[in-house]
């Protein structure tokens, strides 16, 4: 016989673990730009150390290909080289989580809801199937 689990939580501690989430959402929005300039100027820097790294070993490139494009008077050189990945500069990773504006919007609106509701309860405790909408933000 199959009997599903019913789990109930404390409102003060759903309502504590939603208003962190809220705070960490918008400092994460509020900071996306400045962390988006910090990993772009990585990424610049990156860029500029593996084209260094290419013209260095030009001397052992294989597999020359040229394209010369008469409309816009650009070369277009591709070539080889045969490294192990231990060789090459490290590419930045981003530490962060972009999010568009209407998602910070939908996600502000969903835990700005359920807050708003479990305040207003007079239950000391929340049915965690009741909470389905806003358990993906817990």
């Amino acid at each position: 016989m199959n009997r599903g689990i019913t789990v109930k939580l404390p409102t003060h501690k759903v309502i504590t673990a939603l208003e962190t989430k809220l705070a960490k959402v918008e400092e994460d929005y509020a900071n996306q730009e400045a962390n988006e300039a910090e990993y772009d100027k990585a990424y610049a820097i990156w860029q500029k150390e593996l084209t260094d790294f290419a013209v260095d070993n030009v001397k052992k490139a294989t597999n020359f290909r040229t394209n010369y494009r008469e409309w816009n008077s650009t070369l277009n050189i591709d070539y080889d080289v045969i490294v192990d990945a231990i060789d090459l500069p490290v590419c930045p990773e981003r530490k962060h989580n972009t999010m568009s504006h209407h998602s910070y919007k939908d996600i502000v609106e969903d835990i700005t809801n359920a807050l708003s509701i479990l305040r207003m309860t007079d239950e000391t405790t929340v049915n965690a199937s009741t909470m389905k909408q806003i358990a993906k933000y817990l």
